[in-house]
């Protein structure tokens, strides 16, 4: 049996903060770490130092989201696939586009076992910038052998279109976890066919902000109608996550995990 943790978005330097403390404290615990970099540079992107801040902290893979593509860094890191474990979304998929969106790994378990994991992010197309159709592209990827415990980063803004993938891949991945909205949801299961899922993951950033913004920005925006800049919160930051176990391309298990600097250990629920 594997077990994943899986960390949501991390949000600026606070999320960067938050997880380069906490994150080693855990590591531990888990054969394998996901985090989702998405917003990890500034609140937009990735770059070389958010990306070595990470894997420094103990994660063995990053997946992105829409802002893959904010920072130059990028296309040099996804260059440099031994240092940089990245996977970006696999429906941006016109044959030019740098890196790739799925990796798998051949990942030594605590009882000794090998298990493969394969690491796939997906983007969505609710409200969101036009890409191919996420459901095809992973009809596509699955007609391939070998992948193993198959998980999901699914980033996408509607809650309808995350459960409706989690449906339709039931059966034939370990995990659907949604991104992207950084609020995390209470629906935490396993799928009657064995796939566990999450509608969003929740982000790891500042606590006290409007999804990871100081709050009088987006306030401002929406009292006046028009465009205000957004600045990154401060205060004390949030690590959000879920863990998956799983074995036999199945999952046996699916918690969320929630820690807050200064206020406990961390807990699963």
């Amino acid at each position: 049996m594997l077990r994943v943790l899986f960390v949501g978005d991390v949000y600026g330097a606070p999320g960067r903060r938050v997880l380069g403390a906490h994150l080693p404290v855990l590591r531990h615990r888990f054969d394998f770490v996901v985090v989702n970099g998405e917003n990890a540079a500034g609140g937009f992107g990735l770059h070389r130092e958010a990306a070595d801040g990470i894997l420094r902290a103990g994660a063995g893979c990053i997946t992105l989201g829409n802002h893959a593509w904010h920072h130059k860094d990028v296309f040099s890191l996804m260059l440099d696939e031994e240092r940089y474990p990245i996977v970006r979304p696999l429906n941006y998929t016109d044959p030019g586009t740098p890196g790739v969106g799925w990796r798998s790994f051949d990942v030594r378990a605590a009882d000794g076992t090998t298990e493969r994991l394969t690491v796939v992010n997906l983007l969505g197309r609710v409200f969101m910038e036009a890409v191919a159709n996420p459901f095809r592209a992973m009809d596509e990827l699955l007609e391939r052998p070998d992948l193993g415990n198959v998980f999901v980063d699914f980033h996408a803004e509607a809650t309808s279109e995350k459960a409706a993938l989690a449906w339709h891949l039931d059966g034939r991945v370990a995990a659907v976890i949604g991104t992207h909205t950084h609020v995390p949801t209470a629906d935490t299961r396993v799928l009657s066919g064995g796939t566990a899922f999450q509608t969003d993951a929740g982000f790891t950033g500042p606590r006290d902000s409007v999804i990871g913004a100081a709050p009088g920005g987006p306030i401002a925006k929406f009292l006046t109608e028009r465009p205000h800049r957004f600045g990154v919160a401060e205060g004390p930051a949030e690590l959000n996550g879920v863990i998956v176990q799983m074995a036999g391309g199945r999952a046996l298990g699916v918690d969320r995990y929630r820690y807050v600097e200064g206020e406990d250990d961390g807990h699963s629920q």
